[in-house]
């Protein structure tokens, strides 16, 4: 007689974002293979009582207890015995903690690195959708995945198509890459003149072509911004040199990167335009399964186009190269310093052209200033006196 398969149990920090969503999509399509334990999420605590009631986590965590409070009455107005957190360190409990085996770690920003860390030094199979945790964490994120012997799985969609073109030895990475190939849609303003671009809106910044994404990452995206954390993030992933790391825009964000091999060979992964896709792929790994996204119908594609970047249009992407090459440390002031200006910008304090001349000045203001420590102390030191930076160079606009 065949032993019941125990369901894989899962937690999901930022469980009410885009990639949150989407992973309680999955997982709803596959009964009994997933068990939920926790859920966290910053703001949107209607979305999480709704979330609660359909999945019945065990726990759930939110940032402090003016909205714990409320959500722990509301739930047991339901007859939900869900218990309910609040705080920093309550983010780091829930990703560590025993009998949890994997995390999806779908927090937005740098408030994601210190769970990150926990789940990655508790050895938990670690789904990572916070790309900052590798910008601001870099080698002490990698340390610690090792040191926890975690399986770390990338979950953005250039980052996962890479990991499947990989063969699943790791040891083998390094033989077999000759360089890789991030695709990038070009988001909003491809075609825009660079000239034009300081006039904006916020609204036209989200409005993405292909994917449906938070707000920040959206400005990210229109900015190439989020390609830029991208080339970091998979410089520490993949264990490259930057020079390894090439960007091209793909308009139809059907090939989402590629491997150039040592003998030429070039191996890609397509898809449609749907994180279900990565996030069922990370969640099944190293099987697959069903994610609820459609299938490609190549006899209705039209054509697949590659092209250059305009660094007129598009220059916060060299800022990634030139903080890979400066001390260490440099990718954290980079990344609080854009998390300030994309803030400031949907506040609509900044002009869109504006973010990448904060990112540019705050790397300039903070560089002189880095320290030899590289903890995580270190880092959060680090990334408040970018923020500070950041919002001094907005006010002196």
């Amino acid at each position: 007689m065949t032993e019941p398969v125990r369901p894989q149990h899962l937690v999901i920090l930022g469980s009410t974002g885009s990639v949150g969503t989407s992973t309680l999509d999955v997982v709803a399509r596959h009964p009994g293979r997933f068990k939920l334990v926790g859920l966290s999420s910053y703001q949107r605590m209607d979305e999480l009582l709704a979330q609660c009631l359909r999945f019945r986590p065990q726990r759930v965590v939110v940032p402090d207890e003016d909205r714990a409070v409320p959500l722990r009455q509301r739930l047991a107005a339901e007859g939900l015995d869900t218990q309910v957190h609040s705080g920093a360190q309550q983010l780091c409990d829930l990703a560590s903690a025993p009998g949890v085996d994997s995390v999806m770690a779908a927090i937005v920003g740098a408030a994601g690195l210190a769970p990150c860390l926990a789940a990655a030094r508790a050895g938990k199979r670690l789904l990572l959708a916070n790309k900052e945790s590798l910008v601001v964490g870099a080698g002490l994120f990698m340390q610690a995945v090792a040191e926890g012997g975690a399986t770390l799985l990338p979950i953005d969609s250039e980052h996962s198509a890479i990991f499947q073109c990989l063969p699943e030895d790791r040891s083998r990475w390094a033989r077999h890459i000759d360089h890789i190939i991030l695709t990038a849609s070009g988001g909003p303003f491809r075609h825009r003149d660079p000239d034009t671009l300081h006039s904006v809106t916020p609204a036209q910044a989200v409005a993405h072509p292909n994917w449906v994404m938070g707000r920040k990452i959206s400005v990210d995206s229109a900015t190439m911004m989020n390609k830029a954390l991208e080339v970091i993030e998979a410089r520490w992933l993949f264990d490259l040199q930057p020079e390894q790391i090439r960007v091209v825009i793909h308009p139809q964000s059907i090939v989402h990167s590629m491997v150039v091999c040592r003998d030429a060979s070039v191996l890609a992964q397509l898809g449609t335009p749907d994180m279900k896709v990565p996030i069922a792929y990370g969640l099944s790994f190293p099987e697959r399964i069903e994610s609820g996204a459609p299938p490609i119908d190549f006899l209705k594609l039209q054509g697949l186009s590659f092209e250059a970047l305009d660094p007129r249009r598009f220059p916060g992407l060299q800022l990634a190269y030139d903080a890979l090459a400066a001390p260490v440390g440099t990718t954290a002031v980079l990344n609080a310093a854009n998390e300030e200006a994309v803030a400031a910008f949907l506040a609509g304090t900044i002009g869109f052209t504006s973010i990448h001349s904060i990112n540019a000045h705050t790397l300039e203001a903070v560089l002189p200033q880095l320290g030899a420590g590289h903890g995580l102390d270190d880092l959060l030191e680090l990334d408040l006196r970018a923020r500070a930076a950041a919002r001094q160079a907005m006010n002196a606009l």
